[in-house]
């Protein structure tokens, strides 16, 4: 199968890649099915790109690329949701806003998407810890 993205292009996939959002994503509820591929190769973004509507997609970069020490705990309600079986079962993305400004693109730490990458069932998860904000700069100047 394939969807061709106006900014990335044709993609080829197959129907056991596609990652459900039964709750969709905040602001596309309608939209479901998703995909994931690497944005570049040796890249550390990523893209989840709707198979439902071509125009729609994000970047999506690893928390623990922003925040080494990036911790959380999931609910109960989210382990049911996503039929977690344990931890090796779970992949975390974070949304990433870019910036024409390298300096400016950040990533959502406060609501990373969960993704159960057996079942291929996923979800956006907001944090109540507040050591997490919703644009954490990926590029830090040192």
């Amino acid at each position: 199968m394939e969807i061709i993205s106006p900014i990335h292009g044709k993609i080829t996939y197959k129907e056991n890649e596609i990652i459900t959002f039964e709750k969709g994503i905040p602001g596309f509820p309608n939209l479901k099915k998703y995909i994931i591929r690497e944005a570049l190769e040796d890249s550390p973004f990523s893209i989840i790109q709707s198979i439902e509507d071509k125009d729609i997609g994000f970047i999506l970069i690893s928390p623990f690329t922003v925040k080494e020490n990036y911790e959380i705990k999931l609910n109960e309600e989210i382990i049911k949701n996503l039929n977690i079986q344990k931890e090796e079962d779970v992949i975390l993305y974070s949304l990433v806003t870019l910036s024409e400004k390298v300096e400016n693109i950040t990533a959502n730490l406060k609501a990373p998407l969960v993704i159960n990458i057996n079942d291929k069932k996923g979800e956006q998860y907001i944090l109540d810890k507040e050591d997490y904000e919703i644009k954490t700069k990926v590029f830090i100047n040192e």
